[in-house]
């Protein structure tokens, strides 16, 4: 038999036509053919699990705002020590310290060598815009985002099947997601 020939004298009957208008069809798949609502309270419970779905998505954005913040705060309020002039030529070159910087300056003792050295509490002041990789911080932060992506591309999925049911649903959960932990998140959070 030639495969050709059978796709098109079936018309395609082998691929599932995709309607592009909002139906509101109780027994439209979602994610799968296994998720397939057969009664009314298959699909409301599948429009409950979506605004849940919504809900946490909003949680999710809002937790890595807080997280984001946490991290800044901590990195601003870490101590960077650098080592000040140690020759005498050094010395020379270094500009004069205020009387809040000389209080900063300390003597740091390694291996019997004092050298002096100025703690600097903000990298803010010093210029840095950017924090360091910190395993501790990007790891944490990786996976959140992929969390939150998933999530994002699970509700999409859900919106891209036009039904009317779910849809809404998203929509009803981004709102109450939003409306709980909204002011948490940035403004800018880029979810459409």
């Amino acid at each position: 038999m030639d495969m050709g020939s059978s796709s098109t004298s079936s018309g395609g009957s082998g691929m599932s036509m995709m309607s592009m208008v909002f139906t509101n069809d109780h027994s439209a798949a979602l994610y799968s053919s296994a998720w397939t609502p057969k009664t009314s309270g298959g699909y409301a419970g599948t429009c409950v699990f979506l605004v849940l779905l919504a809900v946490i998505s909003r949680l999710l954005i809002a937790y890595r705002h807080v997280l984001e913040s946490k991290w800044h705060n901590k990195a601003v309020k870490r101590r960077y020590i650098k080592v000040a002039a140690t020759t005498e030529m050094d010395r020379e070159r270094q500009p004069s310290l205020s009387a809040s910087e000389k209080s900063e300056a300390a003597v740091l003792t390694v291996r019997g060598m004092d050298e002096t050295v100025r703690v600097v509490r903000s990298p803010a002041e010093s210029g840095i815009t950017i924090q360091p990789w910190r395993f501790s911080v990007d790891l944490p932060r990786a996976c959140v985002f992929t969390v939150q992506a998933g999530v994002g591309y699970l509700l999409m999925l859900a919106v891209m099947t036009l039904n009317v049911g779910y849809f809404l649903s998203v929509l009803a959960g981004l709102f109450v997601g939003e409306l709980a932990v909204g002011r948490y998140a940035q403004a800018d959070d880029g979810h459409h």
